[in-house]
């Protein structure tokens, strides 16, 4: 071992003598020379003769000077090594950066919204113009006015029509006559009854009554008076002291459950005590309807279950009403077309039921048709008079329909009074029907 170290700085100093500068040796070189040398016991040195000792001493001398460097040189490198150990030991690690993390990406500016335009300035209304004077009437002229409103749709077919046709006319000719003709059928006024009223307004005309055309539609308006006249009676009154039992009848949406509504409250505001009979039971929701009526009008309403006899209940109400002396007492009955004959004959039997109570029931017995049926009404009207003797007419929607004609076809054919007619949805809309208030209302400008 201490062979090996002696070549190894053998080799050193021969490299050192070439190069003319000490060479380093390897830390692991030195150590190993060292460990191996300090390893080796000391031999015992014989005394040798001074000048053995001084050629030896010459011989050595040289070599003692490398090997002290050299131990040195070894103590020094393994200080600085442990002292960097040491340092790299105490000195903490640095410890890694994080990475950076990505930058978010700026989101876009959003467009600029472009600046709104200004709203032109709002222009001044106009004023309202001044209604014309017969529209102010109407809305003054109280009972009249509102029954002319409610016409207003046959005044325009049938009043303002004619006056269409006479004016600028000089002469009365056939011409005129065959356009009046023809303006009273479009009015629903009836084949018979225009029919009639031509023939008299010719007769006139050729015996010379009737020169001027303004004439003419004076003429027009006392024939038409006249067929209503016939059928002109006074208001249902209430007699003293005894029930008032009215049977209403018709088919169905001819409105009679909200008639029988309407009525009721006319009658309690001429202070008349009131019942209501549901005697419609085939109808869906037609009791409800009618109890809802009861309960606005604060009106006792005699009712069964869906279903059941219509005759039956009218026989109820008319023992409850003279029960409680009631003054008048309104029986609803099932719609029924005028074509079925098994349903005409249940009104037959409804009224035979009544006079086991009361022997002159039912006293009044109207039907309730609708206007806008135009001539089917008139049909209608002859077949409820025959299953069942009719004492009225009420003739409802007359507001809806240009037609309002109907109702003179009604008095020339059935002859049957017409007691109150319809002109719209309030309760004040149902009013006593006057021969000559209607024609007016119809014609007067």
């Amino acid at each position: 071992m201490f062979g090996f170290g002696k070549r190894k700085h053998k080799e050193a100093e021969d490299q050192e003598a070439q190069s003319g500068e000490p060479q380093a040796l390897a830390p692991d070189v030195v150590e190993a020379a060292v460990d191996a040398a300090d390893s080796q016991p000391e031999a015992p040195v014989a005394e040798a003769p001074e000048e053995s000792q001084e050629e030896t001493q010459l011989e050595t001398g040289p070599a003692d000077k490398p090997r002290g460097l050299r131990r040195w040189f070894s103590r020094t490198k393994s200080e600085e090594i442990e002292e960097e150990a040491g340092a790299d030991a105490s000195t903490p690690k640095p410890e890694p950066e994080p990475e950076p993390e990505p930058e978010p990406e700026p989101e876009p500016e959003p467009e600029p919204e472009p600046e709104p335009e200004p709203e032109p300035e709002p222009k001044p209304e106009p004023e309202p113009e001044p209604e014309p004077a017969e529209a102010q009437a109407e809305k003054s002229g109280g009972l009249f006015g509102q029954l002319r409103q409610g016409l207003a749709r046959t005044r325009r077919n049938l009043g303002e029509g004619l006056a269409s046709l006479v004016l600028g006319q000089k002469q009365i000719d056939d011409a005129l006559l065959e356009e009046i003709e023809t303006l009273l059928l479009t009015a629903d006024v009836g084949v018979e009854a225009v029919n009639q009223i031509i023939q008299r307004l010719t007769k006139r005309v050729r015996r010379k009554e009737l020169t001027d055309p303004q004439a003419l539609t004076d003429s027009l308006k006392a024939e038409l008076v006249e067929i209503l006249t016939a059928c002109d009676r006074p208001a249902i009154e209430v007699p003293p002291g005894k029930t008032l039992v009215v049977l209403m009848v018709g088919i169905n949406g001819a409105g009679k459950t909200t008639t029988i509504g309407k009525l009721a409250k006319q009658f309690q505001n001429d202070g008349h005590s009131v019942m209501l009979a549901a005697g419609d039971t085939f109808r869906a929701a037609a009791v409800e309807q009618l109890q809802a009526w009861g309960e606005r009008n604060a009106v006792p309403v005699i009712a069964q279950h869906s279903g059941a006899d219509s005759a039956s209940v009218c026989f109820d109400a008319v023992q409850a009403a003279n029960a409680r002396h009631i003054d008048v007492l309104f029986a609803d009955t099932a719609g029924r077309l005028h074509t079925k004959t098994n349903l005409m004959d249940e009104l037959a039997k409804i009224a035979r039921v009544m006079k086991k109570v009361d022997a002159d029931a039912p006293h009044e017995v109207l039907l309730v048709v609708d206007a806008t049926s135009g001539q089917n009404a008139v049909a209608q009207a002859l077949e409820f008079n025959q299953a069942i003797p009719l004492t009225g007419l009420v003739l409802t929607k007359l507001d809806g329909t240009a037609k309002g004609g109907v109702v003179f076809a009604l008095a020339q054919r059935v002859g049957v009074p017409i007691r109150f007619i319809g002109v719209g949805e309030k309760i004040d809309d149902l009013r006593p029907f006057d021969a000559e208030t209607f024609v007016s209302a119809l014609f007067d400008r």
